[in-house]
C-alpha cells in the first residue's frame, strides 16, 4: 500500500514558514518521498503501517493549512499515468541575442 499525502500550507509569515519547513522535514526523516511540490508518498506493507503513517503525521501537523492523505493500493499505484510535457526553452542560441551598444 501507499500512502499519499497532500498539503498546502501557508507561508506568509516567518511562524508559518518555521512550521512548513517542520513538516516538510518530518515527511523526509519519516521516509516520505518528493512526487511534486506539496505531494509525497511513503510505501506500507499493511493496513497497520498505514495507520501507524497516518497517526504520526496527524501529530506533527502544522497548527494552519490544509493536509489530506490518501491511502491506495500497490496495483493502483503501478496504473498512475504520468503525463511530461516538452521541454520549452526561451533561451535564443542565435545573433538573435548579441546586443550591439
Amino acid at each position: 500500500m501507499r500512502v499519499l499525502v497532500f498539503f498546502d500550507l501557508p507561508v506568509l509569515t516567518a511562524e508559518n514558514r518555521r512550521a512548513y519547513t517542520r513538516f516538510r522535514k518530518f515527511l523526509l526523516k519519516n521516509g516520505f518521498l518528493m512526487l511534486q511540490e506539496s505531494v509525497y508518498c511513503k510505501l506500507a506493507l499493511n493496513g497497520t503501517a498505514v495507520n501507524t503513517i497516518v497517526d504520526n503525521v496527524h501529530k506533527n501537523k502544522p497548527e494552519e493549512g490544509l493536509i489530506q492523505l490518501l491511502t491506495v493500493t500497490e496495483k493502483q499505484y503501478a496504473k498512475m499515468d504520468i503525463v511530461v510535457g516538452d521541454l520549452k526553452s526561451e533561451v535564443l542560441d542565435t545573433d538573435e541575442r548579441l546586443v550591439v551598444l
